[in-house]
């Protein structure tokens, strides 16, 4: 296939890939300065006013569902030849199936990256859309700035309107990922279609198998011995060829499977899911161990009054570590220091504190607490650690920036908690360069946004 030199103001690098009815190129937007993604109706298909409608309705539907877990268009265009074009963000990191060359994942892995595609189909499904083709093809991998790895649900072109799906009357999907409602043409579709499709690729992902046809699939723990019953059970409910047996939603499918990739280390079989199980894990026990491995009594912080606006100034035993908050949060503080092993780097004991409306909580989602923990991190790559954590039962809402008070670094958020509450967290070192001190912040609240406040408050020396 020839390669155009241009799409509109696109200057075209390579072919990403050709389906049938659409080629995907790789291009340069020379205005910001960024890839793009440039998918292009096929020329055969270019006088069907119905396929054109089904591309344009594609681009429509991603549009709509303006969701930053689906991946995002930003153009739409014709050629000289009058077929239609559209532009989206460039996912730089491949897709599942790439993942899936080399085998099946270490489990909480698998569990997690299905987690997050299922949250994107709970997003489309928000906007009223039913994908009706998710497959490990059309999850893709995009890089953020920060090098985190974010997980974008493509590929609308069988997608329609809820409103629509009710009474469709044409079979779409894939085989292997097709959920049986959707293979007899008249058959009404739901949400649910989806959570089936979302269960073959987490299957794949933990077997490196196809599950067979509805109702036939091998229970998971035959291909791979020793996986946890509950991991079994909840990929086989997403696979249930009766929907109304399946997770009533792809919400309620990811929160389960979050709540196993954050399990016990010897839940998620191998040594690879034992690594990053410890990570996942961390998410409270980083801020907990503030309390249980430094062995420090919990003070009233009151007395650490100074703070301007009504805040309260607290400092660490040390002296090394101040930080301000809301004044309604200074009621107790442990202040003796925390163990960074805690959050996967070198054991140790450094300075750090925990402050807290209501500490005894404060490791419980459920219980609502404001409170903020501040560690200082000794040796390893705290950014690395730190966007490894994941808050199970709470809405990932996505990282920023953050530079302020002599601090550099991201803050990832999660909104949506058990305690109705949210989380931040934040791995920062010196704006002007340095490599120590890194610290790392985590923020409870209960309502407010006050995280920015508290960072540009923190000094440590």
């Amino acid at each position: 296939m020839h390669s155009p030199e241009r799409i509109g103001r696109y200057r075209v690098q390579r072919r990403l890939g050709t389906g049938a009815f659409a080629t995907v190129w790789l291009a340069h937007d020379e205005e910001l300065q960024a890839p793009v993604a440039v998918k292009v109706l096929a020329e055969n298909w270019a006088h069907r006013l119905d396929v054109r409608e089904r591309f344009l309705s594609e681009a429509r539907l991603l549009r709509r569902a303006g969701s930053s877990r689906v991946v995002q268009v930003h153009d739409i265009g014709e050629l000289a030849d009058g077929r239609p074009y559209f532009v989206m963000e460039y996912a730089d990191g491949g897709t599942l199936a790439d993942l899936l060359t080399a085998g099946s994942l270490p489990v909480a892995r698998a569990l997690a990256l299905t987690a997050l595609a299922a949250r994107g189909a709970a997003a489309l499904h928000e906007a009223g859309i039913v994908h009706r083709d998710i497959k490990p093809t059309n999850v893709l991998l995009h890089t953020a700035p920060d090098g985190e790895r974010r997980v974008l649900l493509a590929d609308l072109g069988l997608a329609k309107s809820l409103a629509q799906a009710s009474a469709l009357t044409l079979a779409a999907g894939s085989a292997g990922y097709q959920p049986p409602e959707q293979a007899e043409p008249g058959a009404g579709i739901d949400a649910r279609a989806d959570v089936y499709s979302l269960g073959a690729v987490g299957y794949e992902l933990v077997t490196g198998t196809v599950p067979g046809p509805p109702g036939k699939a091998v229970p998971p723990g035959r291909l791979r011995p020793g996986l946890d019953a509950d991991v079994e059970r909840a990929l086989l409910r997403a696979l249930e060829p009766d929907r109304e047996r399946r997770w009533p939603g792809a919400q309620a499918f990811a929160q389960e499977l979050e709540r196993l990739a954050a399990g016990p280390p010897a839940r998620r079989g191998g040594r690879a899911g034992t690594v990053r199980g410890r990570a996942a894990a961390a998410l409270w026990l980083a801020a907990a161990l503030a309390a249980a491995v430094a062995a420090g009594a919990v003070t009233p912080a009151l007395h650490r009054q100074g703070g301007g606006a009504g805040g309260t100034r607290v400092t660490d035993s040390t002296g090394r570590v101040v930080v301000e908050v809301p004044a309604g949060w200074g009621r107790e503080l442990r202040d003796a220091g925390w163990d960074p092993r805690a959050l996967g780097l070198a054991a140790g004991h450094e300075p750090g504190l925990v402050v807290a409306d209501h500490l005894a909580g404060w490791s419980d989602l459920r219980a609502p607490v404001n409170g903020v923990f501040v560690g200082v991190g000794g040796h390893g790559d705290v950014t690395a650690r730190v966007s490894a954590l994941t808050h199970p039962g709470c809405h990932y809402t996505g990282s920023r920036a953050f530079t302020g008070a002599g601090w550099r670094g991201r803050v990832r958020s999660w909104s949506g908690c058990p305690d109705g509450g949210s989380v931040t967290e934040t791995a920062l070192r010196p704006a002007h360069g340095a490599g120590r001190p890194q610290v790392y912040v985590q923020v409870r609240e209960q309502g407010a946004d006050a995280t920015d406040g508290i960072l540009r408050s923190l000094r440590v020396t």
